[in-house]
């Protein structure tokens, strides 16, 4: 798997996207800030000026149904919030 997994599109991002110029991804787990910068960089042709990242652990979850009880975990992901230089813009509805 690629360090890119897919960006983030949502409302907060967007506002993010307009007002500071950042761009949110879902990366690889194990990459570090660097494999990020290198591959937003190729990928998306723009020069990146800073790169947060945020853990989000795996989440223990339950329900009840007729069959009893079915217990599940949720997903852990590395999400990555990518800042652009003032011009560069990333266009994600390009390829549609």
């Amino acid at each position: 798997m690629g360090v890119i997994v897919k960006p983030v599109v949502s409302e907060k991002m967007t506002d993010q996207t307009e007002k500071l110029n950042r761009y949110g991804f879902l990366v690889n787990h194990t990459a570090n800030k660097i494999q990020i910068k290198k591959a937003v960089e190729d990928a998306y042709g723009v020069s990146v000026e800073s790169v947060n990242t945020m853990n989000y652990a795996g989440k223990s979850k339950s329900k009840f149904t007729k069959a009893g009880l079915i217990k599940g975990r949720t997903n852990r992901y590395k999400k990555a919030i990518i800042t652009v230089a003032e011009g560069d813009v990333i266009d994600f509805y390009s390829n549609i």
